[in-house]
């Protein structure tokens, strides 16, 4: 337990059994009345961002966190099996609660949010290098504005991508937006 004078950004609170991270705070001492500290939490479950006010010295759950670089190893039916690089402890996430898994190659680092030991969030790095397995030739003439064509990756992942590109290409993909950036 800390109090709210103590907050600082980053740190996860346990609210009502939801967690929420601190993206901002202010301390506020009216003229007039007791003192009380606004914040922006951030749901880690949802996402949602909201505001809430707290009064000078309420006590309030802080949850310990780690975040470590882990690396993927593979897919088993609906789990990802993730390993410690330092530890090479072996954890379990479920495959549904990582976004674009699809974009993940066996062997690369991911980043992993641990709560009490245990996984709670896995991030993606922001850029990876796909092979293109599958895609339509370009037509040539087709070239009047900003034209795509979807492309199957390695991974079985589709993105769309420019008319020059060709089955064989390495390509650099944003995880965070599956755009196509360049070719690798």
């Amino acid at each position: 337990m800390i109090t709210t004078n103590e907050l600082k950004n980053g740190y996860v609170l346990d609210l009502d059994g939801e967690l929420a991270t601190v993206v901002s705070f202010q301390h506020v001492k009216p003229g007039k009345g007791s003192a009380f500290v606004r914040t922006k939490l951030k749901n880690l479950a949802t996402g949602a961002v909201v505001d809430r006010t707290f009064r000078a010295g309420e006590k309030v759950e802080r949850v310990i966190t780690e975040s470590r670089t882990m690396q993927f190893l593979y897919r088993d039916a609906d789990h990802l099996v993730l390993m410690d690089s330092e530890s090479y402890e072996q954890l379990s996430v479920r495959a549904e609660d990582v976004a674009n898994v699809d974009l993940l190659v066996p062997n690369s680092d991911v980043q992993a949010l641990l709560i009490d030991g245990s996984p709670f969030r896995v991030e993606l790095p922001n850029f990876v290098e796909l092979a293109v397995v599958q895609t339509d030739p370009g037509v040539k003439g087709d070239t009047v504005s900003n034209v795509t064509k979807p492309a199957q990756l390695e991974t079985g992942a589709s993105v769309s991508v420019p008319l020059f590109v060709n089955e064989g290409d390495v390509l650099r993909i944003d995880t965070r937006s599956r755009e196509y950036v360049t070719r690798a």
